[in-house]
């Protein structure tokens, strides 16, 4: 979402805290949806894509899904030059079929692919499991599509458990230096498609999957990172829009230092209010208030960075980086606070990094035989690199890392400097669109959370604002990221009924 570093948080809506929360969902596949659905054309096909726009697309049986492989232009610019595939996967609607839905996870960097097979059948009412063929798909660069590949699991390591002293000159020359190996193992282990991961281009994609699968409009449920996907194609195509539920919002007008501090917030915001909860139990291993509770993790990962703690792994220690994935990634969904109450116990009362390593190396897509599972990190980096670069100026970025520090005093310092990870990146920076107004678009509903920690709720209102009259806020009164399928039956019959019905709820629904 943005030029983070890497031990700074992604926001990825459902691919590693679900594992926590949420079993693996199978289902089956009869429907009356039709495999070989002539393509719906968009208003206007850009010249050279009418054999992108015009392709026969082979379904296949996977299990209990259908999966396929869609071609895209590597370069939008160049439709009719070289082509990526865009892996998709489909579960037919159960009922009277309305259309396809698509399903976007987050990151970016999150696997529809995984989402659908694993995550989504989970979280939707009935009615739209039965309503529409729920599609998830792999964005360009990501997972099982024409993929980024970077660095070895080793070197990956090494990335993400390091921590840098942004406070000297030597700290961010050494930061700058690991991020620019790491751009040239990117650009020797990806090509030429490094330099076209951006979200303008993957919302392009995205039209080409609606029109193959032959629907006039685009039906589409984006959480986190792909609300800034969703809000991108409803700008580009805004007549192709259906039913459109952006879910955690990032308003992509945002500056990448509004972003930061926006997201260092909503972290405080959610550490203190799982601190409160803590406290109330006797497990509990921080004392005091809830600022003393704060207080006494930040001095757990001060003390980590400066000495990282033993784990059961003896090759590898609880570093500062590592340490704060592992708190954060609990503090998606309140129904994981336990875990994170295991890992600070054992680390402040017993010096044992062992649970919080568990948690972080959740957070990464790492196993225990130390191999990353997918490859969402890199693609995170990449594509936020490809969207929107910091500053690189350190007077610039020491002046914006003070203020997010000042706002967020216990993490803070894991969301300055993101400048670093992009200042050296091989391939240009792509960008974003110059407006993000959906203008004559179908109603959208924007969903945002009161405390979400990784998009806070000032951005589902700053997106909606940004979409313009075609969007509504429906709010979810509470904790965690996200909140259709996830929260209560209130947000879940709500948009049940625009996605099926087209209602759209009242403004001013909380709930």
């Amino acid at each position: 979402m943005t030029s983070v570093r890497p031990q700074a948080l992604r926001t990825l809506a459902l691919a590693s805290v679900a594992a926590l929360a949420l079993a693996a969902c199978g289902a089956g596949s009869d429907s009356d949806s039709d495999p070989t659905a002539s393509a719906v054309l968009p208003t206007t096909v850009p010249d050279g894509a009418e054999a992108i726009y015009g392709q026969d697309v082979d379904w296949s049986s996977c299990g209990d899904l259908e999966c396929a492989m869609v071609t895209v232009p590597l370069d939008w610019s160049d439709p009719g030059g070289d082509t990526i595939d865009i892996a998709v996967n489909r579960h037919a609607a159960t009922g009277g079929r309305l259309g396809s839905l698509l399903i976007n996870p987050g990151g970016p960097g999150g696997s529809g692919i995984d989402a659908l097979s694993s995550i989504a059948l989970g979280r939707f009412g009935d009615d739209v499991v039965a309503s529409y063929d729920l599609i998830g798909f792999d964005p360009r660069g990501v997972g099982q599509s024409t993929a980024i590949s970077c660095v070895s699991d080793s070197e990956m390591d090494a990335l993400v458990s390091a921590d840098y002293d942004f406070a000297t000159d030597q700290g961010v020359a050494d930061a700058e230096a690991a991020y620019t190996a790491l751009g040239e193992g990117c650009l020797d282990g990806t090509g030429p498609l490094l330099e076209h991961v951006d979200t303008v281009s993957a919302a392009k994609d995205m039209d080409v999957i609606r029109a193959v699968v032959g629907d006039d409009t685009l039906n589409y449920v984006g959480y986190s990172y792909g609300t800034q996907l969703g809000a991108t194609y409803a700008a580009l195509f805004p007549q192709q829009v259906g039913r459109l539920v952006l879910d955690g919002a990032v308003d992509p007008t945002l500056t990448s230092q509004e972003l930061s501090l926006g997201q260092a917030v909503g972290f405080e915001g959610a550490l203190r209010a799982y601190v409160t909860d803590c406290q109330a139990a006797a497990s509990c291993p921080l004392t005091g208030t809830a600022d003393e509770g704060l207080a006494q993790i930040r001095a757990l990962l001060d003390q980590v960075t400066a000495s990282p703690l033993p784990t059961q792994d003896a090759d590898r220690d609880l570093t500062g980086a590592l340490a704060f994935s592992g708190i954060a990634l609990p503090l998606y969904d309140e129904s994981s606070w336990t875990y994170l109450t295991m890992g600070l116990r054992d680390a402040i009362q017993s010096g044992d990094g062992s649970v919080l390593l568990q948690l972080a190396d959740l957070y990464y897509d790492r196993d225990a035989s130390g191999t990353y599972t997918t490859n969402s990190t890199v693609a995170f980096w990449a594509i936020g690199c490809a969207d929107d670069r910091g500053t690189t100026d350190i007077a610039q970025m020491r002046a914006d890392a003070a203020e997010i520090e000042a706002a967020a005093p216990t993490v803070g310092s894991f969301f300055g400097y993101g400048g670093v990870l992009c200042a050296n990146w091989p391939v240009p920076e792509a960008g974003g669109l110059d407006s993000y107004i959906a203008t004559d678009a179908a109603p959208i509903v924007v969903i945002g959370t009161t405390n979400d920690p990784a998009t806070p709720y000032a951005w589902a209102e700053s997106l909606t604002a940004t979409l313009g009259d075609s969007a509504t806020l429906l709010t979810y009164e509470g904790e965690g990221h996200t909140a259709y399928g996830r929260s209560n039956s209130c947000i879940l019959d709500a948009v049940d009924a625009y996605l099926v019905d087209g209602t759209v709820p009242a403004a001013g629904t909380r709930c």
